[in-house]
């Protein structure tokens, strides 16, 4: 495939002036406000950037400058990178929910010249250490007072003529994405305009997005995922974006905005899994039965499809249920959803199963931040639910298997368009994951089936060995807790031990009811041991694990009343798992497991 790609776009400027030209009267963002849905256009947001631009230019920003955003999603993001792009600036996107010294050392290490930040109240926090910063001159909030100490975003280019996008070429470096850093300092990753924009264009070649395809978007833009997928593509089609209000708001939202189209890491999807069956549950009656028999039916059709088959009184009965079942329950999400697109880390086979049984098709892909993101695919006519697809037009991939414990796997090794230039500043790393002949060593095991699609397997560096030799992936192990509607997160440990134990975070809003049938109290600090509630999880535990060889599945388990969160620092702003850090502040309970 690398050999007959030609890609569409060799910069991000290219999808700039095109979009905002082709699409210019077509809805582009959609802000919710004073419980109302405001939509900017192409054209409006063509008029912002081409302002904001002009604006960063007066401040001395060129090409090879760095531009650094530290907000949640919102149009003024949007606004602040194409700006950037357009002077051949490079963006260094943050999270609002990152600790100041992350901010520091990312403005620091990356020689920002201008922070874009969300409110007052984050440039304050930036200002108080911006004078270790040598090449931080200004930091602008989005939202401001009229009386905001430096450059105000609002005046930014009025009045002034308006400074033109320079041409750029597919080697020039687009931006830095910090990764999540699970385990010391975050790496720059380097990524330039062709990686982007070849990416844009490898997927808008297999997957069919419309200008009449509409998103709601939750997942962030300073995640390499959510930025190429959701910002640029969506961008480059005509296609709007609506902003949710919040994570919790997520299902209000898409019933408000009717997305077509739902981008999501799998931590969301398995939500909406466990809330739907524990809807269901709750009903009961003739729905239950009716939904119940509406999933049996498309889960038939399912094996059918998986073995290239397919049953005429089985596609009479799913139009019947589809009409009668499955289109009230899309109602729920808004009533036009047609893909869930699924990255950033393997959604569990089960939760996609289900959403597809619902009529929303499953599209599951894979990739890195150092991969621009995107490696491999599912798209109509190339789909596989339990793979992450096959490589993406312009990518080729390798398995290495040295490092894995099965035969069958091996780490996933990329190539082509999407490989990031480099590490900043680290050669050494940049060394390190960098094969002979230009592959990336993804860290990842996967094992690619006869049909060709990849499977991913597990993280080289998570993999153990238990004490009796077995090799275990503790991510699978907890992919499968997940699925309990009572477990929101957990942890599996077994590192040279004679077996797996867990540290489990119950789901505790999902267990009010049950609480309250069986007198526990939930609010009570020592819950976690009570041994009604120890009981439930431990039966939740083997449920969700009986399908599993013995020796992977958990033989005991500690409640944590907690969850694993950012605040906390047990997940990164991208919600993997530090493990490190949860193993040094529950190492005693771990251990005491073993007792």
């Amino acid at each position: 495939m690398t050999d007959t790609f030609t890609p569409r776009y060799n910069t991000l400027n290219e999808i700039y002036v095109r979009s905002t030209a082709e699409f210019q009267d077509r809805p582009l963002f959609g802000i919710k406000r004073d419980e109302s849905w405001s939509w900017i256009t192409y054209g409006a947001f063509r008029e912002e950037t081409d302002r904001v631009r002009t604006g960063l230019a007066a401040l001395g920003i060129g090409k090879g400058d760095v531009v650094a955003i530290i907000a949640d999603n919102r149009p003024e993001w949007a606004v602040a990178a194409y700006a950037g792009y357009g002077l051949g600036a490079a963006i260094v996107p943050m999270y609002e929910a990152q600790h100041d010294d992350n901010w520091h050392y990312i403005l620091g290490d990356s020689g920002a010249k201008v922070a874009f930040v969300a409110n007052e109240a984050i440039q304050k926090r930036v200002l108080a250490f911006s004078g270790d910063l040598g090449a931080l001159q200004h930091v602008i909030p989005f939202e401001s007072a009229a009386d905001v100490d430096g450059p105000a975003y609002s005046d930014m280019g009025s009045g002034a003529e308006i400074v033109p996008v320079v041409e750029l070429h597919a080697d020039d470096i687009a931006g830095f994405v910090y990764t999540s850093g699970t385990t010391g300092k975050p790496k720059g990753v380097l990524l330039s305009q062709g990686n982007l924009a070849h990416n844009v264009s490898a997927i808008t070649d297999v997957f069919p997005l419309e200008e009449d395809d509409r998103t709601l978007s939750f997942l962030p833009w300073a995640h390499a995922f959510g930025q190429t997928v959701e910002l640029h593509t969506v961008f480059s089609k005509g296609c709007s974006t609506a902003f949710a209000e919040s994570t919790p708001k997520i299902v209000d939202n898409l019933g408000e905005v009717h997305p077509t189209t739902l981008v999501s890491v799998p931590r969301i999807f398995s939500k909406i899994y466990e809330g739907l069956n524990k809807h269901m549950e709750s009903e009961g009656g003739i729905t239950k039965v009716m939904f119940d028999a509406a999933l049996s039916n498309a889960q038939k059709r399912q094996k059918l499809e998986a073995e290239g088959k397919t049953s005429r009184w089985l596609d009479i009965q799913h139009t019947l249920f589809d009409k009668v079942v499955m289109t009230k329950v899309r109602q729920r999400f808004g009533g036009n959803l047609k893909y869930a697109i699924s990255g950033g880390a393997a959604i569990p086979k089960e939760v996609a199963l289900f959403i597809d049984a619902l009529g929303i098709k499953v599209y599951e892909g894979y990739g890195l931040s150092e991969t621009s993101p995107i490696a491999t695919a599912n798209w109509p006519g190339s789909r596989k639910i339990g793979s992450v697809g096959k490589p993406i037009p312009g990518v080729r991939i390798s398995l290495d298997t040295a490092l894995a414990a099965d035969p069958r796997d091996g780490e996933i090794v990329v190539y082509g368009h999407n490989v990031m230039k480099r590490y900043h500043n680290l050669p050494d790393q940049t060394a390190e994951v960098f094969t002979d002949d230009g592959g990336f060593r993804t860290g990842d095991l996967g094992r690619i089936d006869d049909e060709g699609f990849l499977h991913i397997t597990g993280r080289v560096k998570e993999q153990y060995k238990l004490g009796n030799g077995k090799y275990v992936v503790p991510t699978l192990i907890e992919d499968a807790l997940s699925l309990s509607p009572y477990i929101a997160n957990s942890m599996v440990y077994g590192d040279g031990k004679p077996y797996n134990v867990a540290l489990v975070v119950p789901e505790y809003p999902a267990l009010k009811s049950w609480a309250k049938e069986e007198g526990v109290d939930l609010d009570d600090p020592d819950v976690v041991h009570n041994p009604s509630l120890l009981e439930l999880i431990g039966g939740e535990i083997g449920k969700q694990t009986e399908s599993l060889p013995h020796y992977e599945r958990v033989r005991e388990f500690a409640l944590l009343a907690d969850d694993f969160s950012t605040d906390n620092g047990m997940l990164t702003p991208t919600l993997k798992l530090r493990r490190n850090v949860v193993l040094d502040r529950f190492d005693d309970s771990l251990q005491g497991l073993y007792e």
